[in-house]
């Protein structure tokens, strides 16, 4: 099991303890042990050590002695025993917005409600209006939350399969005989929503491959099997299907189940101008109609030994996976070029530093030295610190006098780094008329500003789209978080007009955030176009609330590519000296407001 998993199981216990009404404190410890592990540095061997578990802060003794059960053999005998006192579906409630463990409770005990159809068909009676401390609002978010749930039912956010796919991803390519091994599909085109996953492995031992794929630890359970084909459902729920060809069929199936419906069917199409038929095996010559009048013109067919030679048959530059949406880039790729080609899209390696980050002075979870060093561990040279500001109460924000103090330490802080520099900014509320949390002699005083909306999300398009407009002509406003304020398959984005934000950041030099929050994604990767086309710099920020969140500026990166953008579209890919002046450029009126 991984750390994460175990944690998961902590929460599993907290809840279901919360379910029997146990003590508070003992519930908060289990809640507390799994965010202490989430945060936790070591090895899961480590976890079986008494010694390595008695230095995680929150750990206690009998915590301790579960976590050691969990490492070593993978279940907890506490946990299955405490399932015992529940419907197996009672979990399942804890999925719909709006319903914490109090709730949860109620509803089994005064509706014995265990389940969602069950909440469904409590709802439509109206039962759940009549539970004190429901009423008619509450039951009416609840039906439109299990209306969502059932909507997205079968989809998952990219984040959420990513470590399952990364895992089956390197244990067949680890496999003696796999030859070669990627995951295809909408994962590999870096969609923020995902249906399934492809993975596609070259060899010559086909059967000891699927062997291995259905037998591999994270299979929940075998939907089909195969000689050339197989199909599982993961832990997480997704199903995953493995395809096994040979070596000189590899490069057609993995481009043949990469590409969407649109791209393959363009990919075809200039296979037959050329005299060939393209599929997911093999490019070859059209067969001969001995009725035809005119003989078709036939082109020689190359050699194909990769995805790039394929392309370069159809007289198409390479197209990287995050582009094949037939959404520009075949007469981007084009030989010889109408257009201006294809980009060189941004890298990970290309960011310098990043901006949107929390610590434990709002609701972060590590401090500000914890951060830093994360941040260097990974390579970044600078590290923007923006918490939240006072009137994000939820997320604890923090007043004037906190503020001050924090820029205070960030500044000694800065004093002890070698080649690296902290950055003092924080999250301001973007208020409901458009004005901002805090006034600018407070602003002024930071490094940047990042702006957003975390309340009042029912306005009209035009009264939203004016909000955050104001906002953005403030001078010390430096760059707009998650425009949209879209959670995936859980909120919906707020009405806006975005091609009217882009013009505002244009005109202000606001940058726009690319949050590569894997629940958020925001902005869109289909607005970047449009918003480069406009000359608006993105910067891609992880919104980080932990340590390990630093890490999710890999799929902020992989959603950058999938808008087109290049290293010299994205602000945050400067090195540390270019980048003090460019967050220096818009409060020192060099930007028409």
């Amino acid at each position: 099991m991984t750390k994460s998993e175990i944690a998961a199981v902590l929460d599993e216990v907290a809840a279901l303890l919360e379910l029997k009404g146990e003590n508070p404190f003992k519930i908060r410890a289990y809640t507390n042990a799994a965010r202490s592990l989430e945060t936790f540095g070591g090895n899961i061997s480590s976890l079986q050590d008494e010694e390595a578990l008695s230095k995680i802060p929150g750990i206690g003794k009998s915590i301790a002695e579960k976590i050691k059960e969990l490492a070593a053999t993978g279940s907890l005998k506490y946990l299955e025993e405490l399932r015992t006192e529940f419907p197996a579906a009672i979990l399942e409630l804890f999925s719909i917005s709006g319903l914490g463990a109090k709730k949860i409770k109620a509803l089994y005990e005064q509706l014995q409600v265990s389940s969602i159809e069950q909440l469904r068909q409590a709802c439509e009676t109206g039962r759940v209006a009549q539970l004190p401390g429901f009423g008619e609002t509450t039951q009416i978010k609840i039906c439109k939350a299990i209306e969502e749930r059932a909507k997205h039912s079968g989809y998952f956010q990219f984040g959420q399969i990513a470590g399952e796919a990364e895992t089956m991803r390197s244990d067949l390519a680890g496999h003696p005989d796999a030859l070669q091994v990627d995951v295809a599909g909408s994962y590999r085109r870096r969609k923020e929503i995902v249906h399934d996953l492809d993975l596609v492995v070259a060899t010559k031992k086909p059967e000891a491959i699927t062997k291995f794929f259905v037998a591999h630890p994270l299979v929940d359970s075998i939907i089909a099997q195969g000689p050339t084909k197989s199909s599982v459902r993961l832990r997480s729920g997704v199903q995953c299907d493995l395809r096994v060809v040979s070596s000189p069929e590899y490069p057609f199936a993995l481009a043949y189940f990469t590409g969407n419906k649109e791209h393959n069917i363009e990919l075809r199409s200039r296979a037959l101008e050329r005299g060939w038929t393209l599929n997911e095996y093999r490019l070859a010559p059209l067969p001969v109609d001995p009725k035809a009048k005119k003989k078709r013109p036939v082109k020689k067919i190359p050699k194909v030994r990769d995805e790039a030679d394929l392309y370069r048959a159809l007289d198409l530059d390479f197209i990287a996976p995050e582009l094949r949406e037939n959404s520009g880039e075949f007469e981007a790729a084009e030989k010889p070029r109408k257009l201006s080609g294809l980009p060189k899209l941004i890298e990970q390696e290309n960011l310098r530093g990043t901006f949107h980050c929390h610590t434990s002075a709002s609701d972060g979870h590590n401090s500000l030295e914890e951060m830093a060093e994360a941040a260097q561990a990974l390579g970044l040279d600078y590290l923007g610190i923006a918490d939240h500001s006072r009137s994000s109460i939820q997320a604890h924000g923090i007043d004037e006098a906190q503020l001050r103090a924090q820029s205070a330490l960030i500044r000694e802080l800065n004093k002890k780094f070698d080649g690296f520099r902290m950055f003092a900014g924080v999250e301001c509320d973007i208020l409901r008329d458009g004005s901002l949390d805090f006034p600018d002699n407070i602003l002024s005083q930071l490094d940047y500003v990042v702006a957003s909306v975390h309340s009042v999300f029912n306005l009209s398009e035009a009264d939203m789209t004016a909000r955050v407009i104001r906002a953005m002509e403030n001078r010390f406003v430096t760059m707009l978080a998650h425009p949209t304020g879209r959670l995936l398959l859980k909120r919906e984005p707020y009405q806006i007009d975005i091609p009217a934000v882009l013009d505002a950041a244009a005109r202000t030099g606001t940058w726009i955030e690319l949050n590569a929050a894997p629940k958020r994604l925001d902005l869109d990767w289909r607005w970047w176009p449009l918003a480069k086309q406009k000359g608006v710099k993105c910067v891609i920020n992880p919104d980080a609330h932990r340590t390990e969140r630093l890490q999710d500026l890999w799929f902020g990166i992989g959603s950058a590519r999938k808008g087109w953008l290049t290293k010299g579209d994205v602000v945050n890919c400067l090195p540390l000296g270019k980048i003090e002046h460019a967050l220096r450029a818009k409060r020192e009126h060099k930007f028409k407001f």
